[in-house]
């Protein structure tokens, strides 16, 4: 949405196709290429975007996907899904240590709430919607309260003593200041959105005297730093947990590619599930 509404931090020249993530499969090879084959499930080259239904592409271009993993689970494969590792993994907790998120309905919250599972970490998980409370605890979180319940009061009660030490913001304003200061001596804050647009201000306090400290993180930036095998690694990963049935993730609606207007906006509206194009 933030590439299409032109707020994103890397636009396409214009004109271009939108979409930044689907599946595809290959249909027809040069004589020269040996890394795909005709058959193969792919990750739809971003450059070119997704909304079509066909594109000609340099094949080193192309990143194979198993064709044991959901058509629809692999089709959202490629932006949440490695988003929600690096912001686990990156923050170097240890086991049984506690992460706190807010807009932990989104896409991205629910697969940090299944990965820190697999990961043996814990999260505190922050809504606007009580709706979502039942649905987020049967897919492993271990707590999940309500926006402006108080919850930062409460702390050390919803955790049984243990310090926070990792906080995901991805709404900004005064959500992400109650993330600060949930966080315990230490504690790393990262933003990686701002759904609300909305500035964030943080309280000197928890800088000076709780040493918190806040960074951003943006997944394209971490692809270009590190090395297709890097990448291929995490991806395997990743794949596996989808393998196994460890990763998860609801569909809310699906329209043709000739409904997008109405995909877009359903995609507005507050959901549990993904809204997927389908040719």
């Amino acid at each position: 949405m933030g590439m299409i509404a032109g707020s994103y931090g890397r636009l396409k020249e214009l004109p271009a196709v939108a979409g930044r993530e689907g599946l595809g499969e290959v249909i027809e090879v040069g004589d020269e290429v040996s890394c795909v084959a005709v058959g193969d499930r792919v990750r739809f080259p971003e450059d070119e975007g997704a909304w079509q239904t066909a594109c000609v592409v340099s094949a080193d271009k192309l990143w194979k996907i198993p064709h044991d993993i959901p058509v629809e689970l692999a089709a959202m494969a490629f932006i949440n899904p490695p988003t929600s590792w690096r912001l686990l993994r990156d923050g170097n907790l240890q086991e049984g240590e506690w992460v706190i998120q807010n807009a932990a309905n989104s896409a991205v919250g629910q697969f940090v709430i299944q990965m820190a599972r697999s990961l043996k970490l814990k999260t505190l998980n922050v809504v606007r919607n009580s709706d979502y409370i039942e649905p987020l605890k049967k897919m492993g979180a271990d707590v999940v309260v309500l926006e402006d319940s108080g919850y930062e009061k409460k702390i050390e009660e919803l955790t049984g003593g243990q310090e926070i030490r990792l906080a995901l913001n991805s709404v900004g304003g005064e959500s992400a200041n109650r993330l600060v200061k949930s966080l315990g001596f230490g504690g790393q804050h990262v933003t990686f959105g701002g759904m609300t647009g909305e500035p964030i201000r943080f309280p000197t306090r928890a800088l000076i005297f709780q040493q918190v400290s806040l960074r951003g993180f943006w997944l394209d930036l971490w692809y270009r730093q590190n090395s297709r095998d890097r990448i291929e690694i995490m991806f395997n990963r990743i794949f596996s947990m989808m393998q196994e049935g460890e990763l998860t993730a609801p569909v809310d609606k699906t329209f043709k590619l000739e409904a997008f207007q109405e995909a877009l906006q359903a995609n507005r509206d507050s959901r549990l599930g993904k809204v997927l194009l389908v040719p």
